[in-house]
């Protein structure tokens, strides 16, 4: 699921909103983020976010200790990118395998 917590821009918006807006960007604030958790007992977990495209870069950060196991195993991987999707390939485990991720592109 996308997160999507900081402001953007109306066409017709203000100087001093686009100030606002570049300000926050130049200070880390980027609507760039999701969280998604692995599908259990299957091979793959289809992600559906409305930023990402055929060239989008994804990437992950753990938040669950199965997580950093998943990702440490070296077998996750992203197999496929799509308009406003994309899908992880991973092992097939009953565990609870959580992770943030940002995408770029």
């Amino acid at each position: 699921m996308a997160t999507v917590n900081f402001r953007g821009l109306a066409p017709d918006h203000t100087k001093r909103e686009a100030a606002d807006v570049v300000n926050g960007v130049l200070g880390g604030k980027l609507n760039a983020t999701g969280s998604v958790t692995l599908t259990n007992s299957a091979t793959s977990t289809a992600v559906t976010d409305y930023r990402v495209g055929p060239a989008t870069v994804i990437l992950f950060m753990p938040t669950s200790s199965d997580g950093a196991t998943e990702l440490a195993a070296g077998g996750m991987y992203v197999s496929t990118r799509a308009k406003f999707t994309f899908t992880i390939t991973h092992s097939s485990d009953t565990t609870t395998r959580s992770f943030d991720y940002v995408v770029i592109g």
